[in-house]
Formats: C-alpha cells, sequence, structure tokens
C-alpha cells in the first residue's frame, strides 16, 4: 500500500484517470452543496491529501487516512487539517459535516468494515447532509492494478446500493463511470489474468503517467464523459459515483 501511495502522489497531478475523476466528482459536489454558504466536509481515507485542495473549492475541508504514509504526503503538501484514524471509527462527533466523501476506500474494505464505515459517514453527517462516493467496479476488470492496491472486492450497482441504503442514506444518484476507457482497459485487464495464470502479480501499469501525447487523448476523452454525465448515467464502465442523503 505505501508503494501505490507514492505512485498515486506522482500521478495525481496529472494522469488523464484522476483529471478525468476530477471532472465526474465536482459537478457531484457542487449539487450536494447547494444552498450551503460555507460547508464543512470529511473526505474518508484522503491518502496524499490532493482531494482536500479539490474539496476546499467550496468550503472547509478536513481529512483522515489510516496509513502513515499517506498522512506524510499530506503534510508534506502543507495539510494540517488531517488525522490519522480507521474509517470504521470516524474520530468526529455526530452531525458535524454537510458533505463526506470516499474515494477508492470502499473496495479495500474487510466486509464488517464496509458496514461499519458506511453507518459511520451517515453518523458524522448533518441531517439532510451528503456522502459522495467512487469506487472500483465489475469483477471483470480485476489485474495487476487491484493486487498492487489491495482490492477485495469490485463493486456492483447492487451491492454498493444495499449498503447504503442498509446504513440509513437515501441514493440520489448511482452510476457507472470511466465508460469510456471501458474499451481500453477490459482487453489489458483479461490478458492480464490470463498471463498471471491465475496466480497475479500486483502492477504499476495503470497508475504510471503514459506519454504526454497519449495522456493529453485520454484526457480529452475523459473530459466527454464528464460533460455526458451532467445530464445522463453511464450503462457500464470501470468505476462506480455514488451521491447519498442522509435524511432530515
Amino acid at each position: 500500500m505505501d508503494r501505490l501511495l507514492v505512485l498515486t502522489f506522482l500521478a495525481e497531478q496529472s494522469h488523464f484517470w484522476f483529471r478525468g475523476f476530477r471532472a465526474y466528482v465536482r459537478p457531484e459536489i457542487a449539487r450536494a452543496l447547494a444552498g450551503h454558504p460555507r460547508p464543512r466536509m470529511l473526505d474518508c481515507g484522503c491518502g496524499t491529501g490532493s482531494n482536500l485542495k479539490m474539496l476546499e473549492e467550496f468550503g472547509e475541508a478536513f481529512g483522515f487516512d489510516l496509513t502513515w504514509n499517506g498522512l506524510e504526503f499530506a503534510h508534506d503538501m502543507g495539510r494540517r487539517d488531517i488525522a490519522r484514524a480507521s474509517i470504521g471509527a470516524i474520530p468526529f462527533v455526530s452531525g458535524h459535516f454537510d458533505l463526506v466523501t470516499s474515494f477508492d476506500v470502499f473496495q479495500c474494505l474487510p466486509d464488517r468494515v464496509e458496514r461499519d464505515a458506511a453507518h459511520e459517514m451517515w453518523r458524522v453527517l448533518k441531517p439532510g447532509g451528503h456522502a459522495i462516493l467512487n469506487v472500483a467496479a465489475l469483477d471483470v476488470l480485476s489485474g495487476g492494478h487491484s493486487v498492487l492496491s489491495e482490492e477485495v472486492r469490485r463493486y456492483t450497482p447492487g451491492r454498493l446500493r444495499r449498503v447504503f441504503t442498509e446504513a440509513g442514506f437515501i441514493i440520489d444518484r448511482l452510476t457507472f463511470a470511466h465508460a469510456a476507457l471501458l474499451p481500453i482497459m477490459l482487453p489489458i485487464r483479461v490478458w492480464q489474468r490470463w498471463r498471471s495464470g491465475g496466480n497475479m502479480p500486483a502492477g504499476e501499469f495503470d497508475i504510471t503517467v503514459p506519454p504526454a501525447p497519449v495522456n493529453a487523448v485520454l484526457s480529452a476523452v475523459v473530459g466527454l464523459e464528464a460533460a455526458a454525465l451532467r445530464v445522463t448515467n453511464m450503462p457500464v464502465g470501470s468505476s462506480l459515483l455514488l451521491r447519498a442523503r442522509k435524511p432530515g
């Protein structure tokens, strides 16, 4: 996991996947926080802290992560509003936040912690507050990156919906994302599994920034998908994007 954080830190600023991710998520944050002049937000599993910078475009953001390496990266980037904690036991009082987020964390949680994490996110939200998640989707897309990031599962819409409705949330939006990259990702992941013969090694290919011309083209592709996601849901993709609400 520490190796993953190093690679993530290097890729987050320019990799086409992260550009697409931010373009997908920003409109959902804006919808969730409409009418909040100074919202308070919490990023659960903040990693290197890069997403806190995105959240601060909308208000006051805090974060926590379980790994010391991730927190050291965040500290080196100037973050002081971070803590070391588990998403299964969030160290904040109940009803404190207008928005909680968790980006590509849930697929790495054991089943029991997965359930606890959804309940904890519900607990720390104010009534009427929102949760926004991005998670890895579809088992067929498991590959070397799944091993590197220590994935426990990849989600279907049904499982993600069930976990959060059982925690008390109302689902406002649930859509696939990174659909435009699926024709590239699917054959690569299938080939990785075939080549490994069932013993998949950790792989760094997916998180390495490609040559500039390739990165520019793929950034444009995910930018087009982000524009489409503003008005419609995607029927399939390598990620799932959830926006849910605590009643009240």
